[in-house]
């Protein structure tokens, strides 16, 4: 088990490596929610991400032995950059294994901090055996993303900075993959404010700290189907779950569609990149699934997303937020009706994005026709209105989604 003493002894080891982006009240967040809510920004930590606290931790005490030369790592891409960058500082050199459908960036960023890449694996529990197996081959040595009690030292360092920086809060929300945050966090916090509560956030998709919770010891997931790749994580490790047993109070879990609002709101309303699996906290927040009424603090643990998958990201949180809506109508099959319906909708204030004119193969009569919209909304209420409305002018409308 990690102790205080360790973590404090990587809170001197990162000085002068880490920045020390602090937690604040957001007016903005705290609306939203309900209650006082203050975000730590580990997105805006170097690599874009909380990994290089314990991987520089680790690495550096490797280093200082002066045994290795290589480090060896797996990772879907923030660990990578955190060993990349961590290797690099304490004058060693690295090889990581990442999956094939890898962010690009992260690759990208991974490669630029230095590291030799290896592609291959479809998702990251092959890359870590594939990596283990090259370490013992080669001489190097293999720096786990969150099984090692350095590499939670580091982590726990966040909870060191947590419990000045917000004196009054009530609890702490995590995400949670393989447990190495969650578990250095959680054993600071309870050895110097042992009154706030530990809160875990998973992906619904990737539950494995909630599966292991159940069955009494780590379990592996069949399947781990999330867009949070930085919690895809299978299974925790016996070591993170002990410290979760310790001293971690609760865990649930939220939705995709949670974990997109969540992503959109940080985008549209605090102006912050932050990835799906950094988003988590909040998510959990905005969909009241962590008790209490008082302070809360969301890790926002990374911002490291592919521009390409943002952009979809912010699709589907819009969609999740209500702020599309896919309307069916079905019109007389005669010049102008559609010209009535758009006039009807503009009428409305309602802006249309798509359409789609459907004649043959839909389930109409003769004479009629089908059109597909899809039109941007305030909210899902709007939803309603707006179908109400158009049926009150004698449109026949369904709202699809």
């Amino acid at each position: 088990m990690v102790t205080i003493d360790d973590i404090r002894d990587a809170e001197v080891r990162l000085r002068g490596v880490i920045r020390h982006p602090p937690a604040e009240e957001s007016s903005t967040l705290s609306d939203l929610v309900g209650r006082q809510v203050f975000a730590k920004p580990e997105h805006l930590q170097r690599t874009g991400s909380f990994k290089i606290r314990g991987a520089y931790n680790c690495i550096r005490q490797i280093a200082d032995a002066g045994i290795y030369t290589d480090v060896v790592a797996a990772s879907a891409g923030n660990h990578a950059q955190g060993v990349a960058l961590a290797s690099r500082l304490s004058g060693m050199s690295s090889t990581i294994f990442m999956p094939e459908g890898a962010s690009l960036p992260k690759l990208a960023a991974t490669r630029q901090y230095g590291a030799t890449v290896h592609l291959g694996g479809v998702d990251l529990s092959e890359c870590i055996q594939t990596a283990i197996a090259y370490a013992k081959s080669t001489g190097g040595i293999y720096v786990p993303p969150f099984d090692d009690p350095m590499v939670i030292a580091g982590q726990g360092t966040i909870g060191l900075e947590l419990a000045d920086e917000v004196r009054s809060a009530e609890v702490i929300v995590v995400p949670v993959g393989g447990g190495g945050l969650i578990s250095g966090v959680a054993t600071a916090i309870k050895a110097l404010r042992p009154e706030v509560r530990i809160v875990g956030v998973e992906a619904a998709g990737a539950a494995s700290l909630l599966s292991a919770l159940a069955a009494g010891h780590p379990v592996s997931l069949p399947e781990v189907r999330t867009m949070a790749d930085g919690i895809a994580v299978g299974a925790v490790s016996a070591l993170t779950y002990e410290h979760v047993e310790a001293y971690v109070d609760d865990v649930v879990t939220v939705s995709e569609e949670e974990i997109s609002r969540a992503l959109l709101v940080l985008l549209e309303r605090s102006k912050w990149v932050v990835e799906p699996a950094g988003a988590v906290a909040l998510a959990a927040l905005l969909a009241g699934k962590v008790e209490g009424s008082g302070p809360a603090v969301a890790i926002l643990s990374g911002g490291n997303v592919d521009p390409l998958l943002l952009r979809r990201l912010i699709e589907h949180g819009l969609s999740a937020a209500g702020r599309y809506l896919i309307l069916r109508v079905v019109l007389d099959d005669r010049p102008g009706s559609l010209a009535t319906l758009t006039d009807a909708l503009a009428r409305l204030h309602v802006n249309v994005i798509e359409v789609e004119h459907h004649r043959s193969g839909a389930l109409v009569a003769i004479a009629e026709v089908e059109v597909v919209m899809i039109v941007e909304t305030r909210d899902a209420a709007h939803h309603d209105e707006i179908v109400a409305q158009l049926c009150e002018k004698g449109f026949q409308a369904t709202a699809l989604v």
